[in-house]
């Protein structure tokens, strides 16, 4: 059943929301799939906090006009479509390569990834599956920050344990 333009309105003011709120926009091709997969695959999108919805390419390219910075994206808006919105950059490719292999299927297939104002083909999968999360890159910077502070506590620490060690020794010579 074809929406009219009010639902249109609506579905291109709701894509235009989730474009705000994801830096991460995965493209694939869901065709070949069968209710209980693409299920399936939409409950584990949900688990990992991934957004997942069957889009018509029009109003995707519409909310993209409306945003903008989404040119390379556009030539593979055809067929059918289904987006993942995400914060993370690494997060729908894993979901997907995962669903992949449990499931010993080739579909859906990545059309194309838009991560922070780049555009990786279909072929990135597994690239993009290699991408460290946000939470891994904030884990990363931490425990560089808290690195030389530990590095300067032990340090510290063995210089007063080797100070008691020889006290200790001196003292044992005299008390001799």
């Amino acid at each position: 059943m074809p929406l009219n333009k009010e639902q249109k309105a609506a579905s291109v003011e709701e894509i235009s929301t989730l474009l705000e709120q994801s830096p991460t926009v995965y493209l694939t091709n869901y065709s070949g799939l069968t209710v209980a997969q693409s299920n399936e695959l939409r409950k584990r999108f949900r688990e990992a906090g991934v957004k997942y919805h069957v889009l018509k390419n029009t109003l995707v390219r519409l909310a993209m006009d409306r945003k903008g910075g989404f040119d390379g994206v556009y030539e593979y808006l055809n067929g059918p479509t289904a987006v993942a919105f995400s914060e993370d950059p690494s997060t729908p490719a894993r979901v997907l390569k995962k669903f992949l292999t449990d499931q010993n299927l080739q579909l859906p297939e990545l059309k194309a990834a838009f991560i922070d104002g780049a555009v990786y083909g279909g072929d990135a999968r597994d690239t993009l599956t290699k991408r460290e999360s946000q939470q891994e890159l904030i884990g990363d910077i931490v425990g560089l920050l808290l690195s030389p502070a530990a590095n300067v506590v032990g340090a510290l620490q063995a210089q007063g344990s080797n100070l008691v060690g020889i006290l200790k020794t001196i003292s044992e010579r005299e008390a001799a």
